[in-house]
């Protein structure tokens, strides 16, 4: 790559818990010699995503390619931290040849896209593809997305009625903004789950574009990177409820970060993350426990009452401090009664 050469750059969006992390490390893991690079976008002050990334570091994406942006959803943080580290990997000894951002799952990508445009990038970077995620499982359930034709009718009825909410106007944004979509967690969402998912994604989507279903973020590279999109000339035909907007606000939502003390039975924790789900309303539940005897630590990763969990690697200078770090609407977050529920 010459220095004239605009770096691609693939953003990576979907809701919360939809497996952008899973299908990163696929694509590291699977680079075909592209040099690397990863932003890794949390919403809130404690990263667990860029840890997990950083543990399967490798030569065509070394741990320093890895940057973690946890100072705020990235579509509100452009000029204090998405710009700074962009001009700073273009820095680095080794430019990468291929740059994958993955953004909080509160995050509007619209936002993002603009900041491409800024003079101090705009001549070394371009968005080659917007690549959504969305759980098939979670959409068919009809969890993220409203009943069109119910909404209508009950609109019909009474022209007061507004059945939108923040979790269905990040999802209608992240897919309007997309190149293609990937239908996640296939496996679990079955054949009718999957048929049920397409429609209600067709009906979202502004434009004609790919919906591919995947599992376990296994998807073949070739297919979704090297896209030449040049999305941040494109933006008209990527409508967002936030058009217009000088801002974008997440007061809707809260994260909280929980210590958690060694436990010793990974069974009780898994059911005491679904209670949340249940009785608290928690959409998303992540991070690392310590359980007595075992010298590796626990990762967990919880989307609503769905709870996944595996030893991944050992402590070491940790000091087997764990915590998990819990994501809900604002009106949902009673600390006092979600460390009660797990025994912090």
């Amino acid at each position: 790559m010459t220095d004239l050469a605009k770096i691609p750059v693939t953003v990576i969006t979907g809701f919360l818990g939809s497996g952008k992390t899973t299908l990163i490390r696929h694509l590291m893991t699977h680079s075909k010699g592209r040099r690397l690079a990863v932003l890794v976008n949390e919403f809130g002050t404690v990263g667990v995503d860029g840890d997990i990334l950083k543990s399967c570091a490798d030569e065509d994406c070394p741990a320093e390619n890895i940057v973690e942006l946890a100072n705020g959803c990235i579509c509100c943080t452009v000029a204090d931290d998405f710009t700074p580290t962009i001009e700073a990997l273009m820095a680095m000894p080794t430019r990468p040849d291929h740059i994958l951002i993955e953004t909080s799952g509160l995050a509007l990508p619209k936002p993002l896209l603009k900041a491409f445009d800024w003079p101090a990038i705009r001549s070394k970077i371009t968005v080659d593809g917007v690549i959504a995620l969305a759980d098939a499982e979670a959409v068919a359930a009809g969890r993220f997305a409203a009943d069109v034709a119910a909404v209508d009718a009950q609109r019909l009825a009474d022209d007061s009625l507004d059945h939108e909410t923040p979790l269905s106007e990040v999802f209608e944004d992240q897919i309007s903004c997309a190149d293609i979509i990937l239908m996640s967690k296939a496996d679990l969402a079955g054949p009718e789950g999957l048929a049920a998912a397409r429609k209600v994604i067709e009906a979202e989507s502004p434009r004609k574009i790919p919906i591919l279903e995947m599992s376990e973020g296994v998807i073949d590279p070739n297919v979704i990177l090297g896209l030449n999109a040049k999305a941040e000339d494109d933006l008209a035909a990527r409508p967002s409820h936030h058009d217009g907007a000088d801002d974008h606000e997440h007061d809707d939502f809260e994260t909280v970060v929980v210590p958690m003390p060694e436990i010793e039975d990974v069974d009780a924790l898994v059911k005491a993350i679904e209670r949340l789900a249940d009785e608290q309303h928690i959409l998303r539940v992540k991070g690392y426990v310590a359980v007595k005897g075992k010298p590796m630590r626990l990762l967990v990763q919880a989307v609503g009452a769905r709870v996944r969990h595996q030893f991944d690697r050992p402590w070491g200078a940790d000091m087997r401090a764990g915590h998990l770090v819990v994501i809900a609407e604002h009106d949902h977050v009673d600390l006092a009664a979600i460390r009660a529920v797990l025994g912090a």
